[in-house]
């Protein structure tokens, strides 16, 4: 049976309580960060972090000795093991974002990619190994309707043109708080079940004679 030499680390927390006279709250914590003076600091063993692997060498008493072996993530320490995949997520929301401004569906790349986040996320929150074997992406979704505002706009001045009930209303006096509000009451109480439906039955049939006129041609 082979011998592996561990090294184990758990971080401490030290702290100091001492007054600072400053003009301004944020002046009294810069003052407190820059000080370097910790004469009377006390070590808080109840708040120590959780032990982790920070070295594993291959043999018995062989710390520092040759070169270390990889440390499996899961015994890596927890904060920063979250603290990577943070940067993780930042670089999928920067690229979700771009996509939602230029009015783009999601790529399978992104959605592959972001299956492989979450399932990572929550392997590191149970303190298990991150996934090895590639997730399944969602399968894509299609936007079939955008509510846009400035279109909503546009039909604003459409209507005040031929509908005399609004007779001295302009559309400039319809303020952009109040289409906003407007498009957020269309869009969480319309209901589009039965045309989501019924763009749903026609795809499946345009998706069955399809695969139809395929096989009989083969």
């Amino acid at each position: 049976m082979p011998d592996f030499t561990i090294e184990t680390t758990y971080h401490l927390p030290v702290f100091r309580h001492r007054t600072y006279e400053a003009d301004t709250l944020d002046e009294a914590c810069r003052a407190a960060i820059e000080d370097d003076s910790w004469d009377i600091a006390e070590k808080d063993v109840d708040s120590s972090g959780a032990i982790h692997i920070t070295g594993i060498w291959d043999g018995a008493h062989a710390a520092y000795a040759g070169p270390p072996l990889q440390i499996p993530p899961q015994f890596d320490e927890p904060v920063q093991r979250r603290a990577r995949h943070f940067e993780i997520l930042l670089g999928l929301l920067k690229i979700l974002f771009d996509d939602i401004s230029a009015a783009r569906p999601p790529s399978l790349d992104w959605l592959a990619r972001s299956a492989w986040a979450i399932t990572r996320g929550e392997a590191i929150l149970a303190g298990d190994p991150d996934p090895e074997e590639p997730v399944d992406p969602p399968k894509p979704s299609h936007v079939l309707v955008t509510l846009q505002e400035n279109r909503v706009r546009d039909a604003i001045t459409a209507v005040l043109e031929v509908d005399p009930s609004f007779k001295g209303l302009t559309s400039e006096a319809v303020t952009d708080d109040e289409v906003h509000a407007a498009c957020l009451s269309v869009a969480t109480t319309m209901d589009f079940s039965d045309m989501v439906g019924n763009a749903e039955f026609q795809a499946a049939l345009l998706a069955i004679r399809s695969a139809r006129r395929r096989l009989a041609s083969d």
